[in-house]
């Protein structure tokens, strides 16, 4: 008897026994899409990771007959942005104190005009990394990675004639663009960079002062006027 009354109750409220509610068989169908989409997009940031680290080790690992056909793919996944230096036991010091400035103007009928004073970019850096107790690995390598990986590139030839060139001329200028754009109101158009380059001298044989008695020699380079999209300043 108890039974019948139930099922009549029911019934009469347009439920079957047994049945689940539609709002409830709807969050399920629901929630199962969502778990579905959770899972692909695991599934390739794990993906997309490991290619990452084989990559990453292609790079850095000897040279292998896989690493030699795949040299343009390899490198143009890791540089510049994963690029590796692997000198932590065997380090290659430097030999000479590079000063890498950089000043701003606009393009004109008679070529660049409003142009600015030069700004020294390295000094930025080393202000930011003097007495910092967890120096920015930015302020210490940026520049002068970028403009080592330049010369490698290029050499005493400011023509690009790679595409790793191109890609390096556009690193190098778009790191001094955005300085110069932190530091000064205003617009700008184009850009040049000055690199003075002073030579270390060698310690002393007697382990006293190696400071020269002479003049230091020095060398300074001027990079051609680079357009720019227009940067405020």
């Amino acid at each position: 008897m108890v039974d019948e009354a139930a099922a009549t109750i029911a019934g009469s409220a347009g439920q079957v026994p047994g049945a689940e509610p539609e709002a409830v068989r709807e969050d399920s169908a629901l929630s199962a899409s969502w778990r579905t989409l959770v899972g692909w997009v695991a599934v390739l940031c794990i993906a997309a990771s490991l290619a990452h680290v084989l990559l990453v080790f292609l790079h850095v690992a000897p040279l292998n007959s896989i690493s030699k056909r795949y040299t343009e793919k390899i490198d143009a996944w890791v540089l510049p942005l994963f690029e590796q230096n692997w000198q932590l036991f065997a380090p290659n010091p430097e030999s000479v104190n590079q000063q890498i400035s950089a000043r701003t103007g606009r393009i004109s009928k008679d070529g660049p005009s409003d142009v600015s004073r030069w700004v020294d970019l390295s000094a930025m850096d080393a202000s930011a990394v003097r007495h910092s107790v967890f120096p920015s690995h930015t302020a210490q390598n940026m520049l002068r990675r970028a403009w080592t990986s330049y010369v490698q590139e290029h050499g005493g030839d400011d023509r690009s004639h790679s595409d790793r060139a191109r890609m390096m001329k556009e690193y190098l200028r778009n790191i001094a663009a955005n300085r110069i754009a932190g530091e000064r109101p205003g617009t700008f158009d184009t850009i040049q960079l000055r690199v003075v380059t002073k030579r270390i001298p060698p310690p002393a044989p007697d382990g006293g002062d190696s400071r020269p008695t002479g003049r230091v020699s020095h060398e300074t380079r001027y990079l051609p006027w680079w357009k720019v999209t227009t940067h405020a300043r």
